[in-house]
């Protein structure tokens, strides 16, 4: 059997739990077609390039599929159908990455990076006693009269 991953966008208006339902139903396909799911990552809600079909942002979902081509040709035909999907791509591979994606070890790596920053907004020092810049003189104050 061949090897594909299969990458499709839902809309941003689905809630999390319909997304996984999306999810399911692919997989189901699949596996009712003679096909096997190795992988599936939920890569979340992330913005778009360019709007489609109104929609800044979208659910993306990533299917590693070990899977003959028949499976993967009714897989896109039940996906094009769906009204809930804005976008799929289904691509052959040679082998199937290993342990998280790119996109997953991406965000992984910023988890990291937020949780490691010195000062965050609760540690800044008051407006008033920044030692960055000097401190503001007193100006005088004139009356509307111009006095």
């Amino acid at each position: 059997m061949a090897l594909y991953e299969h990458v499709f966008l839902a809309r941003q208006d689905l809630a999390q739990a319909q997304v996984d339902a999306l999810a399911e139903t692919a997989t189901k396909i699949i596996e009712d077609n003679n096909g096997r799911v190795v992988k599936t990552e939920s890569w979340g809600l992330r913005s778009l390039a360019y709007k489609i079909a109104k929609n800044r942002k979208a659910h993306y979902v990533m299917l590693e599929i070990d899977a003959p081509g028949s499976v993967v040709v009714e897989l896109e035909r039940q996906t094009q159908i769906n009204e809930d999907v804005i976008r799929y791509m289904t691509v052959k591979v040679d082998e199937l990455e290993q342990g998280p994606t790119v996109m997953m070890r991406k965000s992984e790596r910023d988890r990291e990076r937020r949780g490691d920053r010195e000062g965050g907004r609760g540690d800044r020092p008051d407006r008033g006693d920044r030692g960055d810049r000097p401190e503001r003189a007193e100006r005088p104050r004139r009356d509307f009269d111009g006095e």
